[in-house]
C-alpha cells in the first residue's frame, strides 16, 4: 500500500518537477561543458529556476533568458515559456515573451559578434528563433484548451446525470401517485365494506361477545382507513409536502400500546420501565412510532405463525447510542451521523429496547390461513437501522420467536 502511494506521488508530483530540471541541466553540460564558467551559471541558474515554473511562471521565463542569451541553451527558455503559455495565457504577454525569446536566440553574445550584413545566416537564424518562440507557445495553449474542454465535458455529464436523476424522479413520483391510487380505490374499497359489515353486525346481533368483536373489526377498520389515507397523501406527495403530510398525520407512540395488545386478540403479557424520552420532542416521537411499528408487526408474526401461544411484550430505556455506533451498524442521513458524533465524543445517550417475545404455538389451535409477503422483518431492520439503532430475530430454544429492537432517541 505504501509503496503504491510512493509510486503515485513520485509520478504525477516529482517526475512533473524533477524531469524539465534534468533535461535542462544535460542540455547545458551538452552545450558548454562541465567546466565552471559564465556560461554554465547561467545555464544552472535557468535550469534550477524550473523548480517554480508552475508557481510564478513569467519570473521563471525572465530567468531562462540570460541562459539562452549567454549560455546557448534551448531547453530551459522553451519549458518556461510552455508554462508560462498553459497558466497565464494572454496575447499581450505571450507577445512580448515571444519577442524576447526571439531576441535572445537571435543575437549572439558577446553582441559585438553580430555581422549584419549576414543575410542567409541571419534570416535562418530568425526563423530558427521565431519555430523555438512559437512551438512551446502553441504547445502550451492546446494543452490548457485540452484541460478546458475536459471540464467542460465533466460539467456537462454532471449536467446529464443531474438531469437522469430529475427524471428518474419525475417517473418516480408519478408511479407513487398511480400507486396511491391504486392503494385507495383497492384497498380503501374492500377496508370500507369490512367497516359496514362489522358495523351492521354489531347493530343487529344479540350475543354480547359478537358485539364486542364486531365492534373491535369495526374500530380496526377505522383506524386502518386513517393510516390508510395518510399513507396515500405521503405517496401523492413529493419532498417538503410529503414532511409536511407526515407531522400533520396522527401516528401512533407508546401511549397506543396497550390498545393495539387488546384489539391483537391474543394472550400478552405488557411490561413498560420507566421511560423518558431524552432526544428531544422529535426524537421521541420518531423513536416511539417505530417501537409501536415493532410491536404491532411481531404481534402480526404472532397472530399467523404461533397461534395461541404466550406473548410477552417488554418496553425498557436502554443506553444504546455508543452500542450502534460502535457495532458498526450501517446507517445513513442525519440520524446515524448524529448517533456517531455522540459516540465519538464519549457521550452516552437514552434509547428504547423494544423486546417482543413468544413462546411455541399451540398445537390445539388453528393456523389462520394470513397472506404474508415475507417482507415484515426486513423493514423493520430496515427502519431500526436508518434511526441509527439495532434489530435481532431469532428463533429461542423452546420453539418460540424473539424480536429485540434497539433505537437511540437521538435519531430525531
Amino acid at each position: 500500500m505504501a509503496h503504491g502511494t510512493w509510486g503515485r506521488r513520485l509520478r504525477h508530483k516529482v517526475a512533473p518537477l524533477a524531469v524539465p530540471v534534468l533535461l535542462a541541466i544535460a542540455d547545458a553540460m551538452l552545450v558548454n561543458g562541465v567546466e565552471l564558467d559564465l556560461e554554465v551559471g547561467v545555464s544552472m541558474v535557468a535550469a534550477a529556476a524550473l523548480l517554480v515554473r508552475r508557481r510564478f511562471p513569467l519570473l521563471v521565463f525572465l530567468f531562462t533568458l540570460p541562459g539562452l542569451y549567454i549560455g546557448y541553451i534551448w531547453f530551459a527558455p522553451m519549458i518556461a515559456l510552455y508554462t508560462l503559455a498553459a497558466r497565464r495565457p494572454g496575447r499581450a504577454r505571450l507577445g512580448a515573451c515571444a519577442l524576447l525569446l526571439i531576441a535572445a536566440h537571435f543575437f549572439p553574445y558577446p553582441i559585438s559578434d553580430f555581422e549584419l550584413t549576414a543575410y542567409r545566416e541571419n534570416t535562418l537564424v530568425l526563423i530558427d528563433a521565431s519555430v523555438t518562440s512559437a512551438a512551446p507557445i502553441a504547445l502550451g495553449l492546446l494543452v490548457r484548451t485540452r484541460r478546458e474542454l475536459a471540464s467542460r465535458v465533466e460539467d456537462l455529464t454532471r449536467s446529464l446525470r443531474r438531469e437522469d436523476r430529475l427524471l428518474a424522479d419525475r417517473v418516480k413520483t408519478t408511479e407513487r401517485a398511480r400507486l396511491a391510487r391504486e392503494m385507495h380505490d383497492v384497498v380503501a374499497h374492500q377496508v370500507s365494506l369490512i367497516s359496514l359489515q362489522a358495523g351492521a353486525v354489531q347493530v343487529s346481533t344479540e350475543d354480547a361477545e359478537a358485539r364486542a368483536g364486531a365492534r373491535t373489526i369495526r374500530e380496526l377498520s377505522v383506524r386502518t382507513l386513517e393510516e390508510l389515507r395518510h399513507m396515500v397523501g405521503v405517496l401523492r406527495a413529493d419532498g417538503g409536502e410529503a414532511a409536511e403530510a407526515r407531522d400533520l398525520a396522527p401516528q401512533p407512540d407508546l401511549e397506543e400500546l396497550p390498545r393495539l395488545i387488546e384489539m391483537s386478540a391474543l394472550n400478552v403479557t405488557y411490561e413498560r420501565g420507566v421511560v423518558a424520552g431524552t432526544g428531544g420532542a422529535n426524537g421521541a416521537k420518531t423513536v416511539e412510532r417505530a417501537a409501536f411499528r415493532t410491536v404491532q408487526e411481531a404481534l402480526t408474526n404472532v397472530r399467523k405463525h404461533a397461534p395461541g401461544a404466550q406473548v410477552r411484550v417488554r418496553v425498557d430505556p436502554v443506553d444504546t447510542v455508543r452500542r450502534a455506533a460502535m457495532d458498526g451498524v450501517e446507517a445513513d442521513g442525519p440520524q446515524a451521523d448524529g448517533a456517531a458524533a455522540a459516540a465519538e465524543d464519549g457521550r452516552t445517550a437514552q434509547g428504547l429496547r423494544v423486546e417482543i417475545r413468544n413462546g411455541p404455538p399451540d398445537a390445539t389451535a388453528t393456523v389462520p390461513a394470513l397472506p404474508g409477503g415475507g417482507h415484515g422483518l426486513v423493514g423493520l431492520r430496515e427502519r431500526a437501522q436508518s434511526l441509527g439503532g439495532t434489530l435481532e430475530a431469532r428463533r429461542t430454544s423452546d420453539g418460540g420467536f424473539v424480536v429485540r429492537a434497539e433505537f437511540p432517541y437521538a435519531a430525531g
